[in-house]
């Protein structure tokens, strides 16, 4: 990695999972595999410590871990969110923990605030292609204003999915649920929820594009993508009008901090004001680090 300027140990990766097998195998199941097989990727666990040793050879001094419940959809035990705040707990000066809570289950709103009020964890992750849910719809109105009453932010996911790809049916996932349009209903109702979009929300890069413009809650990451196949538009977005708005996002375990920031410095010609705040300010700031 060569960028000159950029404070090493300051990088901020904001959307990360543990290369456990609570997620991997517990959690990710077939459509994990799928997604591996389809792309390339191994499935080899490795323990939390290793992953931050890889982060912090790699100059990246903060990630945010994800907790993840897609149980009813899926059938799939969730990575509990307990377990993500004892990682957090290990590691406090590197982790920021979000969980997750499933909106299909009647518990949701109780389990979000105890996540918040017991756990002391940041904020919440939705999945909503792996939970099956629209989160515009009206019956999850109470989990938001629940969310928003916490204070804390959400990361939804942007765009279609590598689960299930290549699956009859794709596992009977439907990425309809990952159009952006749908989270700028939720921001425009909660417009004290503070939301990131995770990922370049392919094949809605610019409808993505046009919520983080109009809806000053709403923002977004480069994860998932090596920065080599990102959408020209949204780089030049992400490096002009948007680079207040765009962070840093690896979706570890599937795509490395080492290979993504090679690619970032290879590949994107941001000048050096937007590459400090895609890789951390921005994260610092929206994260309560500033």
């Amino acid at each position: 990695m060569d960028l000159p300027g950029v404070d090493e140990g300051r990088l901020f990766d904001t959307h990360a999972h543990p290369p456990t097998s609570e997620f991997l195998h517990d959690a990710g199941g077939e459509m994990m595999r799928d997604a591996a097989d389809r792309f390339g990727t191994d499935l080899e666990t490795r323990g939390v410590e290793e992953m931050v040793a890889e982060y912090r050879d790699c100059g990246v001094g903060r990630a945010v871990l994800l907790g993840w419940d897609a149980e009813t959809n899926t059938g799939n035990p969730p990575v509990p969110n307990d377990f993500v705040a004892e990682a957090r707990d290990e590691y406090p000066d590197f982790f920021v923990g979000f969980g997750s809570v499933d909106p299909h289950k009647d518990d949701c709103v109780r389990e979000a605030v105890r996540c918040v009020e017991d756990l002391d964890l940041s904020g919440f992750k939705f999945q909503q292609i792996a939970q099956g849910f629209d989160p515009a719809a009206d019956r999850h109105n109470h989990l938001w204003n629940a969310i928003e009453d916490l204070s804390v932010p959400v990361v939804f996911h942007g765009g279609t999915s590598t689960l299930g790809a290549g699956s009859p049916g794709g596992r009977g996932l439907r990425i309809k649920y990952g159009d952006p349009m749908l989270i700028d209903e939720v921001a425009a109702r909660h417009p004290d929820l503070q939301i990131l979009v995770a990922h370049p929300a392919f094949p809605w890069e610019k409808q993505q594009l046009a919520v983080c413009q109009q809806k000053g809650n709403v923002y977004m990451d480069l994860s998932g993508w090596l920065p080599r196949y990102i959408d020209d538009q949204v780089l030049h977005y992400a490096g002009s009008l948007l680079s207040e708005k765009v962070m840093f996002g690896t979706d570890y375990p599937m795509v490395r901090p080492e290979e993504w920031l090679d690619s970032f410095a290879a590949d994107t010609d941001f000048h050096e004001e937007a590459q400090r705040k895609v890789l951390f300010e921005n994260a610092e700031e929206f994260f309560g680090f500033a």
